[in-house]
């Protein structure tokens, strides 16, 4: 049995009663990066945060695809005592990728994916100009580049809390980049394609740095049911930046989706 058919027990933490929303973090954070946000998603139902695999409180793995790591949140999410219902899944970055391979394998109510473009051509070329410092001597300057240059208007008290947070392991994060690093455009675009295919569920694609103009029409021939929303501005972190409208606009979505 494969990895992204068993997955692997999370270290998770539930909050509040009722519908399930789960947080799914990005890359070199864990699920504390949500943290200014679970009281006012716990009003709403039960909130369930988990750290993803090589992340936070949880153990490494060999592989770090996206199904493997979609597969390990289900399993988790077996294990505990939840309302009956499909979650809503939330995911930033990383985590959204991740959230949108759960959708394509397991039931959700909906899906919000904030700020990681599915379309991974542009980002694979950022990634490949720092492949030299990532897997040398500076991979924490390159680390410090990445996310530096996404903060965007993010609060200062806000951008010390996750870097306080950030955990960059180089064997993980050289594990989910790895595709980025190795495989071309073609291969990429034909992984996103195959875990889309089986997304049925609303998907609302949320980005504070914009994807481009052609970005809504790329993801709708791959999802129909999918939405994309730029919030002009707002870098990497739109939900944390602006967590007041970001929580209205869960709340939107979430009710949209319950018909």
């Amino acid at each position: 049995m494969s990895a992204s058919d068993q997955g692997m027990e999370l270290q998770a933490d539930v909050t509040g009663s009722g519908p399930v929303t789960v947080l799914l973090h990005g890359i070199t954070e864990s699920m504390e990066s949500f943290a200014p946000l679970v009281g006012a998603l716990a009003t709403r139902g039960t909130v369930v945060r988990v750290d993803l695999r090589g992340h936070g409180r949880s153990p490494t793995a060999e592989v770090y695809d996206p199904a493997s790591m979609a597969a390990d949140v289900h399993r988790t999410l077996a294990g505990l005592e939840l309302a009956e219902g499909d979650p809503l899944v939330i995911g930033h970055s990383m985590g959204g990728l991740v959230a949108v391979a759960y959708a394509s394998a397991f039931p959700t109510r909906g899906v919000i994916d904030v700020d990681q473009p599915l379309d991974l051509a542009g980002f694979q070329a950022q990634v490949r100009q720092l492949e030299p410092l990532l897997r040398g001597d500076g991979f924490d300057e390159a680390i410090a580049m990445v996310f530096g240059a996404m903060t965007g208007p993010l609060d200062t008290a806000e951008v010390a809390r996750l870097d306080t947070l950030r955990r960059a392991d180089r064997d993980v994060v050289l594990g989910v980049w790895g595709p980025l690093l190795e495989q071309p455009a073609e291969a990429l675009d034909a992984m996103v394609g195959e875990i889309a295919a089986g997304v049925r569920t609303p998907v609302l694609s949320l980005h504070g740095i914009d994807p481009g103009p052609a970005y809504a029409g790329w993801l709708a021939e791959r999802i129909p049911t999918a939405a994309v929303e730029v919030w002009p501005d707002h870098g990497h972190y739109p939900h944390l930046v602006d967590p007041t409208r970001f929580l209205d606009r869960v709340a939107a979505f979430d009710a949209a989706t319950a018909g």
